[in-house]
This record gives C-alpha cells, structure tokens and sequence, in this order.
C-alpha cells in the first residue's frame, strides 16, 4: 500500500460511499484521509463510519487518517410568503426581526447579532453569493441595502457576511455535540468551520485536550486579516492549518484576493511550524482548470487534496480518486516539481537542536542520494519536522502509537508504521533498514538516513542522525504489536 505520490488525497464520505466494499475501494485508488462532514451525517452514521474505516486499517494494515469536519454556524434568511421572491438591481430590501414571512421588500434575519454588528457599506452575500447587497442604513433591529446583484430569493438561503465579523464562536451547539461524539468514536483530526479569530481555535483545542488534531479551515476575511495569529495557535503541539480553497469556500473574498492568499498562507502555515493542508475539489471527469487547480496545490507543496461531493456523492467515487492520485504523480515527476519545492524554503529553520537535525536529515538524504529518511517518533514531531522540508527521500514514520500513524497519514511525504519503539541503537538500524526494505523503499546496498531521538521512547528529544545500508542487518524479532 506504498504511495508513489508524496502528496496525501482526503476524500469525503456521504451517501454514494456508505457501503464498506466502496470504502475500501476508495484506499485502494489512493485514499488516505477519509472526511466525515457533520453538516449531513448523524453520530450513528459517525460511529458507522469509524467502524468500517477502522476494519479496514486492520485488514490492509496501513494507517487511515478520519477527519471529522465540524458544520460551524449556518446563517440563514427566514422564509417568504409565496415561497420566493425576484431582487432588481438597484431595489432596496430590508433584513429584519420580524418574524412575519417575507415579501419583495423585506425578509426576515433571525440573527440578531447579525443585524447588531452590521455597518454602513458592509456586503452582504446570500445564497453563495448568487444575490450580492450592500447595507445603507442600520438599527439594532433592521438593515436597509440595496441590491448589487440581482436574482432569485427563496427559502432559508445562507447569508455570508465578507466584511463584518460577528460576535459569536464558530463552535455552535451542534458542533459541541458532534465534537464529543467524534472524541468518543476516536477521530484523528477535527476541522472547524468557519473560523474569524484565534479564539475559535483555542476553543475547540481546550475541548479535545490532544485527543484530536485540530485544523483550522481558513475560508473568511476575517480570518485572513488575523492570519498570522490564526496559524501561531493552529500550528503548537503538531496542528497545521487548513487552507480551504474549494467551490464552496471563498464565497467572501475577492477572487483576486483568494488567489492572492492562498499561495502565502500555505507557505506561512508551513514555515510557522509544521504543516499545512491545501483543500481542493476535483469532478469524477475534470475540467482542465480543475486539474489546473489540482497541480497548483500540488506544485506548491501542499500536504493534501480533497474530494468532496465527487466521492461523497458522485456516481464514480473510485475513479475520482483515481484520478487526482494520477494527477498528483503526474507533477511530482514533472522536471520543475522539485525546483518549485526547493524554492519554497527561504528562511532559515527555528532554532532548535530538533529542527536542526530536521534540516541536516533533508540535506544529507540529498547529498547521498537515499532511498528513504526513516523517523523514529512517538508523537509525530520528528517526521512532521522532517515533511516541513519538503525533502526529495520519501519519509518512513515508525512509531510505537497508532494514534500517530494515523495523524500522520495527512502528512506530505510521510508513510507510518506502527511498531514497537527501538530497544537500543542497534536495534534502531537494523529494523530501520528492514522496514525500508520490506515496504519497498530500498534494496541491499542502499542507503537511508535513520533519525531519532535519545532517549528512546522521549517526545520531542529528536537529537540523533544516522547513516545506514539496507542489509546491514537482515533478521529482526516479529514485532506486530508494540
């Protein structure tokens, strides 16, 4: 189950991908993170899900990554009188507290700290973004705007707001619930919605106390004004941040300013610490500015891709799959591929004795020409620093936590094993250079670059680097379990 590809691909589960069979297909085209999207999935579904993926890890023996992705707050118009309405650009219409249907002229908001936090001038977007308005008049009570972009109102439309930041959490009551649901099933990564400040993200990670990684969606305005310090407390204790640039995000920005962002935030997020997770959407049969889309993200060292709707809920999930793995191939052989990556690096690494030996394990992996950099890490530190530089050597994670394993399946470039820590140093090599061997990352006479740290078994203490030949030791004790 080696992937010849170092970029990771996310697909999302939904009503086309239920079945354990389908599931196990998507691994197979090259899944290795399966989304859960609370916006449409129950906790039983949730439990359901977990179940199957967890089966499926134990029956193909590679560590599968489960992301639940937490709904964050849906703000939504009230409904109208004959079900619909038609804006002309040019009308003046009001949202209001009123809970009577609505009319041409008027609808209700019920969010009354929407209307509180509104100002002259601020956009305001519904429907996707399909009817654009901008506010003229306010009251605690009511805002008056006039309409940019006309179109078809109906029914409980979102509203997105691209220039006001609204006084309340991205953690709603839904979201708590689903949050302690997901922490209970064990998922590996939790991502939230909707995130404006630094706060939505400390909240959520003083709920999941290290239970989960916690990823932080970057997908409005506000959040990009406070993006330094978004990714400062996404990035501590291993989180990356997540910039999400798929069909439905974005909605709020400029699409120059989309464009603009999203290339700095990716390699910000990275340079800050660790990681960071570029989102994309790809159809089962891609436009060519989708694969355009697609090899951006991969050429900008992006950890992973995503699907969403075309394997949660498309008629050829697998082949979606298969098709952004190709695409993610086709690039990391590209003749530029490795010259763009190498560009990206810049500054120089933080100083500490473990990123150091981070950037020294890259260099001489080049230098030597290795087949593998092979990490000993129990919390996944050492292989997320290792992944940070983007080296040319694939990355063998060995780790006695499964929990790790599986966190690390979003990680650019990093293929983990669960096993029992090493003993000693000589133990350390030979199983070292037995594992490059027998997932097929090098033959006898190869060279691998060996990491880790001393103590054994001690977080954060990454401190050694060791140059080996696979063969040197060539029989080691089973070791299934830690």
């Amino acid at each position: 189950m080696r992937r010849l590809r170092r970029t990771k691909i996310i697909a999302t589960l939904g009503p086309a991908t239920v079945d354990k069979a389908v599931i196990a297909g998507l691994v197979r085209a090259g899944a290795d993170v399966f989304r859960i999207n609370m916006s449409h999935t129950d906790h039983a579904a949730l439990g359901n899900y977990v179940r199957i993926i967890r089966e499926i890890e134990a029956e193909m023996g590679r560590a599968i990554g489960i992301l639940c992705d937490l709904q964050g707050p849906k703000l939504r118009i009230g409904a109208f009188e004959e079900g619909s309405i038609h804006l002309r650009k040019g009308d003046v219409f009001v949202f209001d507290s009123d809970p009577t249907p609505g009319d041409v002229t008027r609808v209700r908001l019920p969010h009354p700290e929407i209307l509180a936090a509104l100002k002259v001038g601020d956009t305001i977007l519904i429907d996707d973004g399909r009817v654009r308005l901008h506010v003229v008049e306010t009251t605690p009570e009511r805002a008056h705007a006039v309409v940019d972009v006309a179109g078809r109102l109906s029914n409980r439309k979102g509203v997105s707001l691209p220039d006001t930041e609204i006084p309340i959490t991205s953690m709603t009551t839904k979201d708590r619930a689903d949050l302690d649901a997901a922490l209970k099933e064990g998922v590996d990564w939790v991502a939230i919605s909707f995130v404006q400040r630094p706060e939505d993200v400390i909240e959520v990670k003083q709920i999941a106390k290290g239970r989960a990684l916690v990823m932080a969606k970057i997908e409005k305005p506000q959040a990009i004004a406070a993006l330094e310090e978004v990714i400062e407390v996404s990035t501590r204790s291993w989180s990356p941040a997540a910039i999400s640039a798929s069909k439905c995000r974005w909605r709020g920005c400029p699409a120059c300013r989309s464009a603009s962002t999203r290339r700095p935030a990716a390699r910000q997020a990275r340079r800050r610490r660790d990681a960071d997770a570029r989102i994309d959407d790809l159809s089962p049969l891609p436009t060519r500015a989708e694969v355009s889309d697609v090899a951006t993200a991969v050429f900008e060292g992006a950890d992973a891709v995503m699907l969403s709707a075309e394997s949660a809920a498309g008629q050829y999930p697998q082949e979606a799959v298969a098709t952004m793995s190709r695409i993610a191939e086709e690039v990391e052989t590209d003749a530029v591929f490795r010259s763009i990556i190498n560009a990206q690096r810049g500054e120089l690494p933080n100083p500490t004795s473990a990123d150091a030996i981070a950037v020294a394990a890259r260099d001489v992996a080049q230098t030597l020409h290795s087949k593998a950099i092979c990490a000993w890490t129990s919390s996944g530190t050492t292989a997320l620093r290792i992944a940070r530089e983007r080296p040319q050597s694939p990355i063998l994670a060995l780790t006695p936590k499964r929990d790790t394993a599986r966190r690390l399946a979003l990680v650019w470039g990093v293929h983990a094993l669960e096993t029992r820590d090493a003993a000693d140093i000589e133990d350390m090599v030979k199983r070292a250079c037995e594992y490059s061997r027998s997932e097929g990352f090098g033959e006898d006479g190869d060279r691998v670059i060996i990491v880790a740290g001393m103590p054994f078994g001690s977080p954060g203490a990454t401190n050694m680097i060791r140059i080996a030949h696979v063969g040197e030791a060539s029989t080691f004790p089973g070791d299934d379990a830690p």
